[in-house]
């Protein structure tokens, strides 16, 4: 019997290098939602990226050494807004997403943080989120904001 193995995985420091990388990864990632909800535009999704990309707030994730996707912690007046969490397709399914979202929530939990981010509706991200405690804040047509509080 085969068993299959994880790769590991580690966050670093964002690079300006780096923001290529991520703006294709967003474009892969985010094609199917935002087609579905007919806003698909092969230059604005990346643009949106490149013009917020602070990487003084943003970490690569690294499976097995190698690229494997971005998260953003960028501070708001009352917490963290967790933004740009993309990981490759390649290894969606194995925890590295529930991981890094785990190892993120726990710093903001030591600092008493509430986190805030936005999903696309429909994304199968929301309930990722959801299983690690965030909750309906509001919605429109477009986007779902949620919320979680410290200490879920």
């Amino acid at each position: 019997m085969d068993t299959i193995t994880k790769p590991a995985w580690t966050l670093r420091p964002a690079e300006p290098a780096d923001l290529e990388a991520m703006t294709e990864l967003r474009a892969l990632v985010m094609r199917p939602d935002l087609e579905r909800l007919g806003r698909y535009d092969e230059h604005r999704v990346r643009q949106r990226l490149r013009d917020i990309f602070a990487p003084e707030h943003t970490s690569v994730v690294l499976a097995d050494g190698e690229f494997a996707g971005c998260v953003t912690m960028r501070p708001v007046e009352d917490g963290w807004w967790l933004e740009n969490f993309y990981l490759s397709p390649a290894i969606h399914g194995q925890g590295i997403g529930s991981a890094v979202l785990r190892t993120l929530l726990e710093r903001a939990d030591a600092d008493g943080a509430v986190v805030r981010l936005d999903v696309l509706q429909g994304s199968a991200a929301r309930r990722l989120y959801e299983r690690h405690g965030f909750t309906l804040e509001h919605e429109d047509p477009i986007d779902v904001y949620l919320v979680r509080r410290s200490g879920v």
